[in-house]
């Protein structure tokens, strides 16, 4: 990891494409413009982590999907066999 001291209105760059600069410096936080290609993409890495937690979210796991398919299942024979019960009294 490098790290860097900056003022207000300087930069840094990142290869030969991307600009850094510094716009504001206060007590809760730092203002940035980063100047780069249409292709890259730039996101705050909390808003990252937490598309990353969605994704994950939405993949079931199996174990669950088991456990609902044995009872589905189960559930499935009891009904059978109460109709058979029901036909026979």
């Amino acid at each position: 990891m490098l790290i860097l001291r900056r003022k207000k209105n300087e930069s840094l760059l990142i290869g030969d494409n991307i600009r850094v600069t510094i716009i504001e410096c206060a007590s809760d936080g730092v203002r940035l413009a980063i100047d780069a290609p249409k292709q890259i993409s730039i996101l705050r890495e909390e808003l990252s982590e937490a598309e990353q937690i969605n994704k994950t979210a939405i993949i079931p796991d199996m174990s669950s999907v088991w456990m609902l398919q044995s009872l589905l299942h189960r559930d499935d024979n009891n009904t059978k066999k109460e109709e058979e019960n029901a036909t026979t009294k």
